[in-house]
This record gives structure tokens, sequence and C-alpha cells, in this order.
């Protein structure tokens, strides 16, 4: 399969990607999200090339997206820590939830058709660009965050979400927190430590959904995970973690909301269009 690709088209792809990680690395960095969102539909574009099957093309950029996610999310919490800036009381209480469901999640990712990841991450972008473009402060559930049980069940659904769209949970739990009168720099903190809990077994999980389908993957592919993918974004995406980490800080509230609800608004864009065409 990836054989008939001429060499001009690799140099050409390892170019792009080795730019998707810096870019994702900054994102990373800045937004407190692993940067799945913007590396899914670019792996997806770079598959579609080489030629996978449609049916097998989006899990398998979800599942490397999550491998891609595990270095550049513990570089970006470990810069947020150091700024004090990470509520690892939240953390504490995610944690299991959390891995639970990322487990739900790449299980139903052996039998989910492609358009349910899709549409996954419509819905959970749209409704995040919303709320940072033109939510108001009396948007809020609550002034502080709810009891334990609540953020347990919460973490549950966020870390099946996440596993299904390929993130570290960060558009989601910013979305969660900033609901709850948390302040946004927080929650962007908080957000990088879970995409380090929700990469990491959710990588293990698409190694295992895919598995059976290694025959027709591309070469060098771990089931639904691509090393190639892998090891052509991450340099960069580590590299430039801290850069967007420093520059969140120096940002105000809301230059820092409308730059992200931009930003989801694309991806959301990007993905619903190609359920169509």
């Amino acid at each position: 399969m990836l054989a008939s690709i001429p060499l001009a088209d690799f140099i050409y792809l390892g170019i792009g990607l080795l730019a998707a990680g810096a870019i994702t690395g900054l994102l990373a960095g800045v937004f407190g999200v692993g940067g799945g969102a913007v590396v899914v539909p670019i792996l997806y574009e770079l598959f579609r090339m080489v030629g996978v099957e449609e049916t097998l093309r989006m899990p398998l950029a979800v599942g490397t997206s999550l491998g891609i996610i595990i270095p550049t999310s513990i570089r970006s919490f470990r810069a947020h820590k150091k700024k004090g800036a990470v509520d690892l009381s939240v953390l504490k209480l995610w944690a299991v939830p959390v891995v639970i469901g990322v487990v739900i999640g790449s299980l139903a990712a052996r039998h989910a058709p492609e358009s349910v990841f899709k549409i996954v991450f419509v819905v959970v972008a749209s409704a995040s660009a919303i709320r940072l473009l033109f939510g108001k402060d009396s948007w809020r559930i609550a002034d502080v965050l709810p009891g334990a049980f609540v953020m347990r069940v919460y973490g549950l659904v966020l870390g099946v979400l996440s596993a299904l769209m390929g993130i570290g949970g960060g558009q989601l739990s910013n979305l969660f927190m900033t609901f709850y009168g948390q302040p946004i720099h927080r929650a962007i903190a908080t957000s990088s430590g879970l995409g380090v809990i929700i990469s990491i077994p959710g990588t293990i999980g698409y190694i295992y959904a895919g598995w059976p389908q290694m025959a027709e993957l591309p070469p060098l592919s771990i089931g639904y995970v691509s090393l190639i993918g892998v090891a052509l974004v991450i340099p960069t995406s580590i590299w430039t973690a801290p850069i967007g980490a420093n520059l969140a800080h120096r940002l105000s509230k809301r230059r820092l909301e409308v730059a992200f609800g931009i930003f989801l608004s694309l991806v959301s864009a990007r993905f619903l269009t190609s359920l169509f065409v």
C-alpha cells in the first residue's frame, strides 16, 4: 500500500506532519489540550492519500492521535504545574472514572462506524466553540464544582467521548469547569493533566481494538496506532508545548477564549463537511 506512493509525496507528507507536530504542541500548551483536534484531521487526510480503507481511516487517525498526545500532554502538564495552575484535587477525582471511560470508548472503537467518530467530534467541538465565543459569565450551572459523585460520573463520560475523539479531554473539561465558574487559565492547566490520564490507556485500547485488522492496515501500524504518524509528529510537538504553556499565561482571558473558540469552530466545520462529502 505505502510502497506505491512516490518518494516526493512521502517527503511532502513528512514535512507536513512535522509542521503539524509543532502546531499540536503549541495548542497543547496554550489550550491545555493534547492537540488531537488538530492531528486527527491531518492524519485522516494522510491515511486517505496512502489508500487506507475508509472504514479503518478514522479509528486509525484517532488511535494514532492518542499515541501522539502522550508525550505532548506530559510536557504541557509539567509546564502548567510549575506555574501552580493545576487543580490536582480535580484530577484525583477524575483519574479512575476517566480511565474506565477510556477503556469503554476504546473497546467501542472496534465496532463503531466511522461516522460515529466524526459526529462526536462535531457535537463536542461545536458546543465548546459556542460557549467560548458567545457565552457570558452568567452562563453557569454553579459557582463551585459539584460533589465527588457528579465529578466521577462526568469523568466517566469524559473518558468515553475523549477516546472516541482521539483527544486529551481538554475541550470537554474546559467546558465543564468554566460552566462551574472556574477561571479559564485554571481549567486549561488542569486539562493538560487530564490528557496524560486519557492518552496512555487510550493508546493501549486502540492497539487492542485494531489488532484483528492488522492485515488491512498500513505497514508499521500496531493495531489502530500508526508508528509513522507517531514518530513524525511527536518531536516537534514536544518542543513547542512549553512555548504554548508560557503563552497561555500571558494572554488575557477573553483573547484565550476567542482563540480557542475559533479553533474549535474550524475543526467542527471540517468534520461536518466530511460527513456529507
